[in-house]
């Protein structure tokens, strides 16, 4: 039982980070460590030079992202925390599995369409080969399970489809060189729109910083962007499905619920027929409570820069010692000799 998850190393972290990835890998530390599995999760640097970057805030960023990720209850005692760019074997892995993915089915990638639109010709070479890399990162260490969001579930669909090509061509049914490995569909994470905007998703991007709740915020930030926070005049509904057509309510609804961890329906089981006058506060007031020792462990953490490596450091020994006899194997099993 081997779960691997990657996240790109973004600074700026805020709410949306926590509540759509981070509180997630969290319970699954928790719940898989408890039954003797383990967890390994990375920091993709080697991903985001897929896409035009500034080096100094990708070392700044990965190293923030670290410090989040400690700071909400990861611990690298019992998981796994490293940087891709720490391991090698993801990057000689992903070229080997380049001789078995193929062109056709890189192109069919969702992602690559969206994310290179009309300008495929200048899109890099990375960007294009980037699902390969994400092969590599999952059965480098014989994954048995993979969280997946529904824009990742192709990408692991390919991981699987390029494992079994290579077992088939390369090694026996007896013996296979990997492992394909199951999806694990997360509690589904909630959305956490732009404060200015419930139609746009929460961005660090956004130019104005009224938009977002930030892991750095204090307690005064918070209340004045929450108090601040676009809504319309009427007040809140009684039920779940009269939010719809209401993007601004239905966000902040949703991030009461996600942060007292409780439904939709029974945050409007409390407020309903009450204005933003009221529930306002009361949001702000959760998410202070709720917010202020992971802030106050984050800022510690993110200028305690030896801190911070050594946990990479750290983890990405442990990660190589993993991913070695994976690595040794498709060599060998590719006839490529090495020494």
């Amino acid at each position: 039982m081997r779960i691997v998850s990657g996240i790109q190393p973004t600074g700026n972290l805020h709410l949306g980070n926590y509540l759509g990835a981070i509180r997630n890998w969290v319970a699954m530390q928790d719940e898989w460590t408890a039954k003797g599995g383990e967890c390994l999760y990375f920091l993709a640097d080697l991903h985001a030079i897929s896409m035009p970057h500034d080096p100094a805030a990708l070392t700044a960023g990965t190293r923030e992202m670290v410090a989040a990720l400690v700071a909400c209850g990861i611990d690298p005692a019992r998981s796994i925390v490293f940087n891709q760019t720490q391991v090698p074997a993801h990057a000689e892995l992903q070229w080997l599995l380049t001789g078995t993915a193929r062109m056709g089915w890189l192109n069919r990638m969702t992602q690559w369409k969206d994310k290179a639109g009309k300008n495929r010709e200048g899109a890099s070479v990375a960007l294009f080969t980037y699902p390969v890399l994400q092969a590599a990162d999952v059965l480098l260490y014989q994954a048995t399970h993979v969280p997946v969001g529904e824009d990742q579930k192709q990408h692991l669909e390919l991981a699987r489809d390029i494992a079994q090509k290579f077992n088939n061509d390369f090694a026996t049914e007896e013996a296979p060189v990997f492992t394909l490995p199951e999806p694990i569909i997360p509690p589904e994470a909630a959305r956490i729109m732009s404060l200015r905007d419930g139609s746009a998703k929460m961005s660090k991007s956004d130019p104005s910083d009224m938009s977002r709740i930030n892991l750095t915020d204090d307690a005064d930030a918070i209340m004045q962007k929450v108090r601040k926070a676009k809504t319309d005049p009427e007040p809140l509904p009684d039920g779940v499905d009269e939010l719809k057509e209401r993007p601004e309510a239905a966000n902040l609804v949703g991030i009461y619920a996600a942060m007292a961890g409780i439904s939709q329906a029974e945050v409007l089981a409390q407020f309903g027929g009450q204005g933003f006058g009221a529930f306002k506060p009361a949001l702000g007031e959760l998410l202070v409570e709720k917010l202020a020792p992971i802030t106050a462990r984050y800022r510690e953490l993110r200028t305690d820069t030896a801190a911070l490596d050594a946990i990479l450091a750290s983890g990405a020994a442990r990660a190589r010692a993993l991913a070695a006899p994976t690595l040794e194997r498709a060599y060998a099993s590719l006839g490529l000799l090495r020494g």
